[in-house]
């Protein structure tokens, strides 16, 4: 049976592919979900508030989280605070690459407490993470 890993992604990223394309291109985000669901088994969420994301990281019981907080990456220690608190192997994504943009944007407070971070190389970067988390729950 293959793993099942959950996408947990933050406020206005549902709208990827309809906004700011200059920074975050043209692709439906919903539409390259739906190709990743031919390789992959996962689920996927779109949060429009903090809490709800909380709530979804703590709720988790897949083998690993690929996590796009969006803008409360640069500002919720909460969040950073859930993934600490559950035993699921995390990965971080971002669509652009958050160190060659605002100055506060070059702050996350998940990456550290994620695997790894994912920045700069659009909407591939979740197939990346995919393919990271396969390789950390891979059984030793």
């Amino acid at each position: 049976m293959p793993k099942t890993y959950t996408i947990i992604n933050g406020p206005s990223l549902s709208s990827i592919g309809k906004r700011e394309k200059m920074i975050y291109g043209s692709t439906d985000i919903h539409t390259y979900f739906k190709t990743l669901l031919e390789r992959y088994s996962f689920e996927f969420h779109f949060c429009s508030s903090e809490s709800e994301i909380i709530e979804c990281i703590l709720s988790v019981t897949a083998a690993g989280i690929v996590i796009n907080p969006g803008a409360y990456t640069h500002t919720s220690l909460a969040i950073a605070d859930a993934i600490k608190a559950i035993d699921i192997p995390a990965v971080e994504v971002h669509i652009s690459n958050i160190q060659s943009r605002e100055t506060f944007r070059r702050v996350s407070y998940v990456s550290s407490v994620v695997k790894g971070t994912i920045s700069g190389l659009g909407l591939h970067g979740y197939r990346l993470a995919l393919e990271a988390l396969e390789s950390i729950t891979k059984p030793k």
